[in-house]
């Protein structure tokens, strides 16, 4: 390349194109390119084409914080989720499909070890997005009624108190409910559950799993080991169960991550799954449908919430709703391999 055109590519690339730098490549106004650019009314065919083509070759793109803050309207809705859970991230593609259809773009905030949820909403507030969907929030009752007073709030999974919000969840303690009557309809007795810990998701699932042990005459078979939301939980869950006398013949899972590590766990330990140990997750995430583990879980439907909670938002800003409401839809079990009747005793 010759050096005076390489210093003049550099001078034209060293920094982004403006508005201004396509006027002067063709030679009209600024406010004539505007008009162009945002395909309004008024340039001829032949400008047209001639501002595009500028557009192109001078790799303009438009300042979309600029247009935002321009606009009365971002048609920006924030999302909160937990950077680690494949089930977030197959909402968040539901989110996606049903924002574009409705005419909105979605701006994600993750929670991470070192980012915590307060700053992550912060982040979402600060881009002005018009809502928030928050996905299995752990904020306060209080924070959350807070947030709705600013603007619209869907909790997603959760279920919440808090004035203003709306709620879109899946009746978790039902969920838990049928896993417990499918393994007791095939016949299982000691059936343990490894627990979520804190939080109101996993106190539904802890409640639904009591409740359901209880309806089947199962009241003191009922052993709920302490644990969470990860892989690790369910590795040790199975430490816990390999340390007693006898196993028991079916373990319930608060979600697919700690199932999956309770089944990796039982395996290495040469216990045979679904033959010993019948093992069910919650949640059907991608990880439950991979053809090695091809997991027994529940269905939480991600594509019926997530559109239940675009419509939720749709209603609130384009319609006009006040009123907060919830919508719980009824989880469906999912049969696969890790789960069959117990093997006779002796």
């Amino acid at each position: 390349m010759d050096e005076d055109v390489a210093v003049a590519h550099g001078a034209v690339t060293a920094q982004r194109p403006r508005l201004e730098d396509v006027a002067a490549h063709v030679r009209l106004s600024p406010a004539t390119v505007s008009l162009v650019l945002r395909n309004a009314p008024g340039p001829s065919a032949r400008t047209r084409n001639r501002v595009l083509q500028a557009a192109t070759e001078l790799g303009y793109r438009a300042n979309r914080t600029a247009s935002l803050l321009a606009r009365r309207r971002s048609r920006l809705l924030g999302v909160l989720l937990e950077v680690r859970s494949s089930f977030h991230g197959e909402l968040v593609e539901d989110l996606q499909a049903a924002s574009e259809h409705a005419g909105y773009e979605l701006v994600l905030s993750p929670v991470t070890r070192t980012r915590d949820e307060g700053r992550a909403v912060e982040t979402l507030l600060d881009f002005r997005c018009e809502a928030l969907i928050l996905l299995g929030p752990g904020a306060s009752q209080a924070r959350l009624a807070a947030l709705g007073r600013q603007l619209p709030v869907i909790a997603v999974g959760r279920r919440v108190a808090a004035e203003g919000v709306d709620v879109v969840r899946a009746a978790d303690d039902q969920g838990v409910a049928q896993a417990v009557g499918y393994l007791a309809g095939l016949g299982h007795q000691a059936i343990a559950y490894i627990d979520g810990g804190n939080g109101v998701i996993a106190a539904d699932r802890r409640r639904g799993y009591r409740v359901a042990m209880r309806r089947h005459g199962l009241t003191d078979c009922i052993l709920v080991i302490p644990g969470d939301h990860t892989e690790d939980c369910g590795l040790r869950a199975a430490n816990t169960l390999l340390r007693q006398s006898e196993l028991p013949t079916a373990v319930l899972a608060f979600n697919d991550h700690c199932a999956v590590g309770l089944l990796d766990a039982l395996s290495r330990a040469g216990v045979d799954v679904p033959g010993s140990v019948s093992v069910v997750g919650y949640d059907d995430s991608p990880l439950a449908r991979l053809g090695h583990v091809n997991l027994t879980t529940v269905s939480q439907n991600t594509q019926q919430q997530a559109e239940q909670a675009i419509e939720a938002v749709i209603e609130r800003l384009d319609k006009g709703r006040s009123v907060a409401r919830e919508v719980v839809l009824t989880p469906r079990l999912v049969v696969r391999r890790t789960a069959s009747s117990p093997r006779p005793s002796g």
